[in-house]
């Protein structure tokens, strides 16, 4: 009998060093800001002028920057740096392009010119 309690008390024991072990992520860290957004899209250089009010951003982070693809045939935009606005907000930044992307879990807004084309998007998920 002592011998069980004391195995049923090691298991206890083990059990609780790695629930406290766990530690709590801060949605930022993880890369809530990846996945799919749907809403209005739209593409502008010499050469075109492409829109939708039904497209969609696929984002996805590569090292320290994101890419956004575009459906429906408009270009991507890629190796875009951000930096943390708050827990759950993300704002680009660097002198790749001017305008502005936001980007949280529910929301994706980009007003963004880099090299004479310019990107834009009001997207939820």
């Amino acid at each position: 009998m002592k011998s069980m309690l004391k195995f049923i008390g090691v298991l206890l024991l083990t059990a609780f060093v790695f629930a406290s072990c766990s530690k709590d992520t801060d949605p930022a860290d993880v890369d809530v800001f990846a996945g799919t957004f749907k809403g209005k899209i739209g593409y502008v250089s010499s050469e075109q002028n492409l829109s939708t009010d039904a497209g969609s951003v696929f984002v996805t982070k590569v090292g320290s920057r994101y890419d956004f693809r575009f459906s429906d045939g408009l270009p991507d935009l890629t190796g875009v740096e951000f930096e943390k606005k708050d827990d759950n907000t993300m704002v680009n930044v660097g002198a790749s392009g001017t305008g502005m992307i936001t980007i949280n879990k529910d929301k994706l807004v980009i007003g963004y010119t880099k090299d004479g084309k310019t990107w834009t998007a009001d997207c939820g998920r």
